[in-house]
């Protein structure tokens, strides 16, 4: 039975991908070698890492204007630290939009290096929205938001205008939508929710931004070190960056972020519009502010859930569980997931 993986991460990939990895497991570039055992100083694999960061800086529009693409390891839970190390001057501080668990992870974890100015928060409602209408200073170092809640089915659609450096983490919606990234000075990503599996995260840094906080970096925590090594300071995560660039290839065959957006945006009205056509659902993020990756949801009815479950299981609907801080349902449509699947999803949603 064909499985329909709705999981929030690690998540969906293109089924052409999972088949390319497969062979470059067994046989890499007809080498007689796995990809999982040829040095990553060889030519084959520097190749695959050179071609992964041109792809993402090609994607995104930023080819040629100052920035670099880097591919390192921690997730985006280590960049929760990086950043403000590499961004946040000693006696200086920062600004942060609390929009979600990830944006609080992240206001943790600067608050060791700095003052941290929580600019606006949605705490208040359960991360059920997206704030408006804040300030930023312009005296912070910089600034620092989420573009999407995997966990509350939020995203921001308009991003803020300020003068100071803006930091993106755009973990479970990077490639889905068309934006002027040379808006952001600092965008960083974990692979595996839109863009690979698991172990590498992208970071897409503007070069000038780099350099005058007046502190003395680890190296590890150094994005200039990283960019001197090109990504390659220690062993990187090989197989990560392998599957990343092919699904970046993937994307780019398929038309880039243009092409993808209007396939993301078919597979969101048809989920939410049965979400606000059935009585039986509610949706639990605000209408101004869904997210067009994760979509949240509850069953009304507790004997309907149920029905509901086993429905799903029976035409195999898989990862549609909400999470724990929302309960109820989340169905995340990453760029991979099919039209076809959504729309099996749509129909188990219509018998209830």
């Amino acid at each position: 039975m064909k499985k329909h993986n709705f999981s929030a991460g690690p998540s969906i990939l293109p089924q052409e991908v999972l088949e390319q990895a497969s062979k470059a497991i067994l046989n890499f570039n007809n080498l007689d070698l796995s990809l999982l055992e040829i040095s990553h100083r060889s030519a084959d694999f520097v190749a695959v890492m050179e071609k992964a960061q041109s792809l993402a800086l090609d994607l995104l529009g930023l080819t040629g204007k100052g920035y670099t693409a880097l591919f390192l390891q921690g997730g985006a839970s280590l960049e929760f630290l990086m950043v403000p190390y590499n961004l946040l001057k000693e006696n200086g501080k920062a600004a942060y939009l609390d929009s979600g668990t990830w944006a609080s992870a992240a206001i943790k974890e600067a608050k060791y290096l700095g003052e941290v100015l929580v600019v606006a928060s949605s705490k208040d409602k359960n991360y059920s929205y997206v704030p408006k209408g804040y300030a930023i200073p312009a005296d912070a170092d910089y600034f620092h938001c989420t573009s999407n809640n995997t966990i509350f089915g939020t995203q921001l659609k308009e991003f803020p205008k300020t003068d100071i450096p803006m930091v993106c983490d755009m973990s479970s919606d990077i490639f889905s939508r068309k934006l002027d990234f040379t808006k952001f000075d600092l965008i960083y990503a974990g692979a595996q929710k839109n863009m690979g599996p698991a172990g590498t995260t992208l970071v897409v840094v503007k070069d000038e931004v780099l350099g005058k906080t007046g502190r003395n970096i680890p190296s590890m925590l150094n994005y200039q070190t990283h960019i001197t090594k090109e990504s390659m300071h220690n062993t990187p995560p090989v197989f990560a960056v392998y599957v990343s660039m092919l699904t970046l290839q993937w994307l780019k065959d398929l038309g880039g972020i243009e092409a993808i957006e209007k396939i993301n945006d078919a597979k969101a009205k048809l989920l939410y519009d049965e979400i606000d056509r059935n009585p039986n659902l509610t949706g639990t993020a605000a209408i101004a502010d869904r997210s067009h990756m994760n979509v949240t949801f509850l069953v009304n009815d507790p004997e309907k859930a149920a029905v509901f479950d086993k429905n799903c299981k029976e035409a195999g609907i898989s990862g549609i569980k909400g999470h724990k801080s929302v309960g109820g349902y989340r169905a995340s449509i990453y760029n991979a997931m099919p039209l076809e699947s959504v729309k099996v999803l749509v129909e188990v949603m219509k018998k209830i």
